[in-house]
């Protein structure tokens, strides 16, 4: 397999008046969680149809696990698994019939298809519970089995849309694990697209942000972190009088000032050396209870990027 398992090159797809995806081009490598990160309507599923050869774009090009996706989507889909709208699990059937079926259709033996389905229901820690009806399994229940369907046949590639979408935040967590450990295990590319951005951080090795169709910014996260500022100095606390503000303010190594809710945010340029900052607050009579150190946020520098996309 190339380095590359996606490659878009100014790859667009039109919808009568609407330009649901507008030359896009990225690239996404081997092995890695690829993160696909925009606001609802940015163009995320459609980009997903058409890597998966579902839609024909109107221009430009894409190649998928080196096939390209005009002419060998057949190639692409039998190499890839999908999880996307709908978790494609019969909710009639237990979980091993449902895993089962889906290894008949890929033409698996009775042989691989025993094996397989004991070692994922195994490591998703369903297994104790492969006879049940899935119908009466927990929303994440079930959407650990999808997972588990979709990397059942062993695919190169894997298309998660939105897996944890409206999951509680414990929920959310333990697929997030399911997710990198078979990620990892199984040596598959994952292309991810999700709402959640600590979700997003965790997993993604690389990260593209697009924007009604468009490329906002692509990069691993601590790249897109920085676009959204350099270092920071947070102080909670209080006391902090308009005068400390305006001194700060005016220093040449401070890009920005802010403050809300006993919290004092410094935005720092050059090296972002902060000791002799949190030395000043001491002397002008700031309440110092505590001082945390880092850079913005991923969920920051999302919201920054789709606000300069829309300027």
């Amino acid at each position: 397999m190339s380095e590359m398992a996606i490659r878009t090159v100014n790859l667009t797809k039109d919808f009568k008046n609407v330009r649901a995806v507008d030359g896009l081009s990225i690239e996404a490598p081997a092995g890695k969680v690829f993160g696909f990160l925009g606001p609802n309507g940015s163009g995320k599923t459609t980009t997903i149809h058409l890597l998966l050869g579902l839609l024909g774009p109107t221009s430009g090009s894409a190649e998928v696990l080196g096939f390209d996706t005009r002419r060998q989507a057949d190639e692409i889909r039998e190499r890839s698994g999908a999880l996307l709208e709908f978790p494609g699990v019969y909710e009639r059937l237990s979980a091993v019939d449902n895993l089962e079926f889906y290894g008949r259709v890929w033409k698996m033996s009775a042989s691989e298809r025993k094996e397989r389905t004991k070692e994922l229901l195994t490591h998703i820690g369903l297994w104790e519970r492969r006879t049940e009806t899935v119908g009466k399994w927990s929303r994440g229940m079930k959407q650990k089995l999808a997972v588990a369907r979709a990397i059942y046949h062993r695919p190169s590639l894997v298309f998660l849309d939105e897996p944890t979408a409206g999951f509680d935040p414990v929920a959310a967590a333990t697929l997030h694990d399911d997710i990198a450990s078979l990620a990892s295990r199984e040596h598959v590319t994952v292309f991810l697209t999700t709402h959640n951005l600590a979700e997003a951080e965790k997993l993604c090795s690389k990260i593209a942000v697009i924007n009604k169709g468009k490329l906002a910014a692509i990069g691993r996260p601590d790249e897109l972190r920085s676009k959204a500022g350099g270092p920071r100095l947070e102080i909670i606390g209080g006391g902090f009088s308009d005068a400390l503000i305006t001194s700060l303010r005016a220093m040449p190594e401070v890009a920005e000032v802010s403050q809300m809710d006993g919290r004092l945010v410094i935005e720092v340029r050059g090296d972002g050396r902060t000791s002799h900052l949190v030395k000043l607050i001491a002397n002008s009579g700031g309440e110092i209870e505590e001082v945390r150190k880092g850079k913005a946020s991923l969920e920051e520098a999302f919201l920054s990027l789709v606000e300069e996309a829309k300027t």
